[in-house]
């Protein structure tokens, strides 16, 4: 629990100063480049095909975390495959100019619509992620993604791969390695029924 701890404080004391830490791109650019991309997170609804969940909507999340999450598909340290052959020849300037399109991106929407137990049971759960993700999900550092309103399924997918390994980052690691998959079940119905900041589109 205490390596917890410390890893939660160690987490803010980098988003601290990380923050403002990638130049503004250009979304008039990033609009064309990321004609590719929307090809998947452009279409409403639009699942991954094995293992099948909802691709994550990414219109309004937070600039410096996308840049983050493409340098890692470049790096490798995530392993879609897809997502790494996207991101394989991208520079680190069109992945700021396809970020400050993407962050830029529309209005409030209400989450996933979630009954039973789950979110009220992900809800006690959730105080840990607080740190990072906000209390309801909404970061207030920009280096680490809003969760508020992002598509369960996809949720419960990414805290797995953490938990399993798949995903590379040592502090999610360490927050997921002894959760339950009725604990990650219970997470992402919290998360994805909150209010997010995501377009419709994606």
């Amino acid at each position: 629990m205490r390596l917890r701890h410390a890893l939660i404080l160690l987490a803010v004391a980098l988003a601290g100063a990380a923050s403002g830490a990638f130049a503004a791109g250009d979304p008039a650019r990033g609009e064309k480049l990321a004609i590719t991309c929307m090809g998947c997170h452009g279409i409403e609804g639009y699942r991954n095909a094995y293992p099948s969940y909802r691709v994550p909507k990414l219109g309004g999340q937070n600039a410096d975390y996308l840049v983050l999450a493409l340098q890692g598909y470049r790096a490798g340290t995530r392993s879609h495959p897809t997502m790494r052959a996207q991101a394989a020849t991208m520079s680190d300037e069109e992945i700021q100019d396809i970020v400050a399109f993407l962050a830029a991106q529309g209005p409030a929407q209400a989450g996933d619509v979630v009954t039973g137990g789950k979110a009220a049971r992900g809800q006690e759960k959730a105080a840990v992620c607080a740190a990072c993700h906000g209390e309801a999900g909404i970061s207030s550092a920009p280096n680490w993604p809003n969760l508020a309103g992002q598509h369960r399924d996809y949720l419960q997918q990414a805290i797995t791969r953490y938990r399993d390994k798949a995903r590379q980052d040592p502090v999610m690691q360490a927050q997921a390695a002894t959760l339950s998959d009725d604990d990650i079940a219970d997470l992402a119905a919290y998360f994805s029924a909150q209010r997010g900041l995501f377009t419709t589109r994606n």
